[in-house]
């Protein structure tokens, strides 16, 4: 397994951001400055809490995992924040 979804799933996120579509990431990326970064986290959250539902539940933890970090992703690429940054900062917790 590599890297490789994570980073298309990053520069469809990019694109998104860049040109703009009517899609809900799109539009999520184009509001007002602040609402939309007000919006992302407000999903983190959200998804965040979910997460922990999922595992102290036992059920649904993938798909709940993959809802927090997809978000968590477009948060990187609405601040700007390059997936190698986010890459090289695991690699300097590990070594």
């Amino acid at each position: 397994m590599s890297d490789r979804i994570i980073r298309e799933v990053y520069q469809v996120l990019k694109e998104r951001r860049d040109t703009p579509t009517h899609s809900y990431t799109s539009n999520l990326m184009q509001d007002d400055d602040k609402l939309a970064e007000d919006k992302i986290l407000e999903k983190i959250g959200e998804e965040a809490a979910e997460v922990i539902i999922a595992s102290k539940n036992d059920e649904n933890l993938i798909s709940e995992s993959a809802d927090l970090i997809f978000h968590t992703l477009l948060l990187l690429v609405y601040k700007g924040v390059e997936l190698d940054e986010l890459y090289t900062e695991f690699e300097k917790r590990r070594g």
